[in-house]
């Protein structure tokens, strides 16, 4: 796979993708992403999830390898009058299958040049402190802004810190 095979697209409905994108949310739960859900994630979950998730402050992009949904990001617009200046990374998937090959890359440039095209000038996300994730946001250019302990909990119960990344964009 060349990630010159992978096309990048904006998904205006999930409907039609539905079974797609509930299949890559359970695989990459339960693949151990720390992405707001523990696995088992029971697939009516996933589903109402993806039935809801596109608002009017949300922009979606998929990555698409031989016509199947490989990864997804979601663009956030900060809904606070003083905040109009910034959009939150959100939802950063790859299928545990395709990991690797810079499909997450791809994903994160795409909605970083998504979020200058519409004005925005600060990038924001978070994550779990030691998965693969920070290493990335590293990469391209994130600054970690931040930790806090004891953020989220993992299926085992154990509490794990999240790190904040900024990225200003130019």
């Amino acid at each position: 796979m060349l990630t010159k095979d992978i096309t990048i697209t904006q998904l205006h409905s999930a409907e039609e993708h539905i079974n797609e994108l509930t299949e890559l949310l359970i695989q990459v739960v339960e693949g151990g992403a720390s992405i707001g859900f523990l696995p088992p994630l029971d697939r009516s979950v996933a589903i109402e999830y993806w039935q809801n998730v596109l608002k009017q402050d949300v922009i979606l992009f998929i990555a698409k390898l031989n016509n199947q949904i490989v990864g997804t990001v979601q663009l956030h617009s900060s809904s606070s009058q003083n905040g109009a200046h910034r959009m939150e990374i959100a939802k950063l998937m790859t299928h545990p299958n395709y990991r690797n090959k810079g499909i997450a890359k791809m994903l994160m440039n795409h909605a970083e040049e998504r979020a200058k095209q519409e004005g925005k000038t600060l990038l924001i996300l978070d994550t779990r402190k030691g998965d693969p994730s920070n290493l990335l946001y590293s990469s391209i250019g994130f600054i970690e802004a931040g930790q806090i302990p004891n953020f989220a909990r993992s299926s085992d119960g154990q509490l794990h810190t999240t790190v904040f990344y900024y990225k200003i964009l130019k």
